[in-house]
C-alpha cells in the first residue's frame, strides 16, 4: 500500500533534531513520496538539503508563500523563475492568498499569484494553492486564468460543499489533511460527498496534527490516520483510499514512478 503525502514542510526548524528519522518512519508507514512546497528564499536551502539527502523520496515544489509576499517580494519571484529555468520542479507552489495575518500586501500577493499562475502553465506544472480567509478572492483569480492549461489543488481545504464544487467545476483538487480527525470540525460530512477522484492527501508537517496527537508536532508518517478517517467516512478499505489518492497525487505532480 502506497501513500503521497502531496503537502510536508518537514524542512523546517521544527525538524532540525530529527529530520531523517521523520523521513524514515514515513517511509516504513508506506508514505513513498513527500512532496515539498516551498516558502521563500530563506528556507531554501534547507529544503534543497533535504531532497539532495532523499532524492528517491522527497520531491520539492517552489514558489513564493503569500504570507512571504512584503517589500522584496519582486526580488523573491525572479528567484522563483531562475529555479523554474535551472532545476526540476513537481508544482509552482505554496501560493495563493492570505488575509489572516496581514492585508499590508494583500494587492502584491495578488499580482505575486497571478504572476506565479502564469509560470506555472509557461512550465507545464500544477499549483499548489494556499488559501487563508481568501477563498473568493482566490477563486476569481484561478477561474481566470483557468484555460485548460491549468491544474492544481486547493491545499488544506476546509470548505462546504458549495466551495467543494467550484473547485471541482475549476477541474482542481482539494487536499485533506488532519482537520477531518478532529471531533467538532464538521469537515467529515462535506469529504463523504466530496469524490475520492477529487482528493490529495496532505499533512502541512509541522501544522495541522491529527487525532489523536493533535497539539504535538506533525509529520508525513500520519498520513495513514487521515486515509484510515476518510475510509471510514466513506466506508472503503483503506486500500481503495491509497489507491485512488496516490493515483490522483501522481498524476497531477507527474510523478515518475
Amino acid at each position: 500500500m502506497i501513500f503521497i503525502d502531496s503537502h510536508t514542510h518537514i524542512y523546517l526548524e521544527e525538524f532540525d533534531n530529527d529530520r531523517q528519522t521523520v523521513v524514515d518512519r514515513a517511509i516504513e508507514e508506506g508514505i513513498k513520496y513527500m512532496l515539498l512546497p516551498s516558502i521563500d528564499k530563506s528556507t531554501f536551502d534547507s529544503m534543497k538539503r533535504l531532497v539532495d539527502d532523499n532524492p528517491q523520496n522527497c520531491i520539492p515544489m517552489i514558489g513564493l508563500h503569500p504570507t512571504s509576499v512584503k517589500d522584496k517580494y519582486k526580488e523573491e519571484l525572479k528567484f522563483v523563475e531562475a529555479q523554474l529555468m535551472e532545476n526540476k520542479y513537481c508544482a509552482v507552489g505554496e501560493i495563493g492568498i492570505d488575509l489572516y495575518w496581514d492585508k499590508t500586501f494583500a494587492e502584491e500577493q495578488k499580482y505575486s499569484f497571478r504572476h506565479q499562475i502564469n509560470l506555472a502553465k509557461e512550465n507545464n506544472l500544477a499549483i499548489a494553492i494556499h488559501t487563508r480567509d481568501s477563498f473568493d478572492e482566490v477563486y476569481e483569480i484561478v477561474k481566470e486564468e483557468q484555460d485548460g492549461n491549468l491544474k492544481g489543488v486547493f491545499h488544506c481545504f476546509t470548505g462546504d460543499l458549495e466551495v467543494a464544487k467550484k473547485i471541482m467545476d475549476l477541474n482542481f483538487y482539494m487536499g485533506i489533511g488532519g482537520i477531518v480527525t478532529f471531533k467538532n470540525s464538521g469537515q467529515d460530512k462535506v469529504v463523504k460527498d466530496i469524490p475520492l477522484e477529487s482528493i490529495l492527501l496532505e499533512t502541512d508537517s509541522p501544522f495541522l496534527t491529527p487525532a489523536p496527537y493533535r497539539g504535538k508536532r506533525n509529520e508525513s508518517a500520519y498520513i495513514r490516520l487521515i486515509a484510515n478517517k476518510i475510509a471510514e467516512i466513506k466506508e472503503v478499505d483503506l486500500d481503495t483510499v491509497a489507491k485512488q489518492t496516490t493515483y490522483n497525487s501522481i498524476n497531477l505532480f507527474n510523478i515518475e514512478e
